[in-house]
């Protein structure tokens, strides 16, 4: 059998060293257009930023090192310029010197990955802007930087490359905006979560230019002037384009396969093609939501290195399939940890889902020991079923093991409700008894048994505009003193039970604290005394940080740059 593999990164890799582990006799060849194969896409930022200072810490293998253990050529610099699936060739192209031979196949993998959305706009063609996908994208963004020592950058994007590199050239000293459309980072979260993104931000200096338009880019002085919608052109010495990445797969379109959403490759969950014999995993392709069952896009290392190895395991007679992507995902953000995995609240909601959410601050680990700081998490659920669907944790430590946790509980079919049963590891130094994610599980199994009613940041404005409720502040008066919400008169939980007369009977409470747990413990306290109570999901913390949040966005918009 001889199997072809167009990319040799992370599907390609993946793929080829599992099906020579699975067949001895096979014979693998490999072509890769970029000089480097199985290289840490997620690392590259880490280079420009000096966290990474070898550049072979890059490249997890070379085609040397690939070729003596696994016995698989590696033909780096060779583009597949063609498929000719009705004799089973591929048109290569050598890069380095122009040659164009063919090659036959049993098996063809295609793995070209995502580019960088490459917008149509004036002047994308200067110099000073980059783009970053690959090792030479890298090496030339680094080299620019030691060379000409640029004080400023823009970012047009606010993914994780956008983000990552952000964090990096900060950390040299560059004077550094991102913008973008979208009034927020980060789509995998919910814009309340994302505002804990964006404070983190600030704090270290970058600026955000959110909901702003980019309509091109012209040349100015040393530099580089990025032309704004209705606003001043930001003016910066270089521009990286990370608004996101597009399917590579114009061979795949020339050769007549089935394509999907933005030109993906449509796959089986064998990872066939609609093409006999003819594989593709990784960016290019359309998956189904592992949640949602929906078509979609999910450009992550972990889902294409294991399309990787399903597909090796069916060439090499197996029955593999992939169920799906999940979209687990985690990001370090200056001294933060942010991490998603499934849907968020807005995903849910656009996709007709009736949905409820929980949202806690808890400690990363027993509070008596020292250390422990507070992380946020969010956990959405369906209404009804109490179907587990998503969360959403920005904080400190313990952030990562959380969202694993969450992610296996989706994964396996979990209902919200059963989080507070899972039986986690627990010492002071990493955890409490009643880990975050219990705690999680604890609030949705009060709010199925009728012990919790809630009231959401959504539900401000027709609460405070209700002469017919009564709006309480139970934090402590120095608390209250610091910010509270208009509108909210403050009673101390402690001093509850001696100032029910003070609490209009027959009128709905909305109660507010903190982080949400006094509160909880006031509506408590007013239920066993004939209220009807609602707690705020969230606390004053949560509340503080989103609107001041969307106010900066707000003023910055109208007024200009974010500070």
């Amino acid at each position: 059998m001889k199997v072809v593999i167009v990319g040799g990164v992370a599907v390609g890799a993946t793929a080829a060293a599992r099906i020579r582990r699975l067949d001895e006799q096979a014979e693998i060849i490999v072509f890769e257009r970029t000089g480097y194969i199985s290289y840490a896409n997620c690392g590259l930022p880490y280079y420009i930023g000096d966290v990474i200072t070898d550049p072979e810490d890059l490249t997890l293998q070379t085609p040397e090192s690939f070729f003596t253990r696994f016995w698989v050529r590696m033909k780096t610099r060779h583009e597949v310029i063609a498929i000719h699936s009705e004799r089973k060739t591929v048109s290569v192209k050598n890069l380095e010197n122009g040659e164009i031979f063919e090659e036959s196949y049993d098996k063809l993998i295609l793995s070209p990955g995502a580019k960088p959305a490459q917008p149509r706009l004036p002047g994308v063609e200067i110099d000073k802007l980059f783009t970053l996908r690959t090792v030479e994208d890298t090496l030339r963004i680094k080299n620019y930087i030691q060379k000409y020592k640029p004080k400023s950058a823009v970012l047009a994007g606010g993914g994780f490359i956008g983000l990552e590199l952000a964090e990096n050239l900060r950390e040299l000293g560059m004077d550094v905006t991102i913008v973008q459309r979208p009034k927020q980072l980060m789509k995998p979260f919910d814009a309340d979560m994302a505002a804990l993104i964006h404070n983190e931000m600030r704090k270290h200096g970058v600026k955000l230019a959110l909901g702003y338009t980019v309509e091109g880019f012209e040349e100015s002085g040393d530099g580089v002037d990025v032309l704004l919608k209705d606003h001043a052109p930001l003016h910066a010495d270089m521009v990286v384009l990370a608004i996101g990445v597009v399917p590579d797969t114009v061979l795949a379109k020339e050769a007549g396969l089935e394509l999907g959403l933005k030109g993906s490759i449509v796959v089986n969950d064998r990872m066939e093609t609609s093409v006999p014999d003819i594989y593709a995993g990784g960016d290019a392709v359309q998956v189904k939501h592992y949640v949602t069952g929906e078509d979609t896009l999910i450009s992550l290392a972990g889902p294409a290195n294991k399309q990787g190895r399903i597909i090796a395991d069916n060439i090499c007679g197996g029955n593999s399939q992939y169920s799906g992507s999940q979209g687990s995902c985690v990001i370090k953000i200056f001294d933060m940890t942010a991490a998603a995995t499934g849907i968020n609240e807005t995903h849910a909601k656009e996709f007709g889902l009736d949905v409820d959410t929980v949202i806690l601050s808890p400690m990363s680990h027993a509070g008596y020991y020292p250390g422990g700081k507070v992380m946020t998490v969010k956990v959405v659920f369906e209404k009804e079923t109490y179907r587990l669907l998503g969360a959403q944790i920005v904080g400190y430590d313990g952030v990562d093991k959380r969202i694993d946790v969450l992610a296996t509980a989706i994964h396996a079919g979990m209902m919200a409700t059963e989080l507070k049963d899972l039986d986690l590891a627990y010492a002071p130094p990493y955890s409490s008894a009643k880990d975050p994610v219990n705690m999680a599980g604890f609030m949705i199994d009060n709010i199925a048994n009728g012990t919790l009613k809630q009231w959401h940041l959504a539900d401000e404005s027709q609460i405070r505009g209700n002469g017919s409720v009564t709006l309480l502040d139970t934090r402590t008066v120095g608390e209250y003193s610091r910010g509270h919400i208009e509108g909210f008169r403050n009673i101390p939980v402690d001093e509850l039970r001696k100032r029910l007369d003070e609490i209009e009977e027959g009128k709905p409470v909305y109660v507010i604290c903190q982080s949400g747990l006094r509160s909880y413990i006031a509506c408590r306290i007013l239920e066993g005394n004939g209220f009807e109570a609602y707690n705020f999901s969230g606390g004053f913390r949560f509340y503080d940080a989103v609107i001041n949040d969307r106010a900066l966005i707000e003023r910055a918009y109208s007024c200009g740059m974010d500070k």
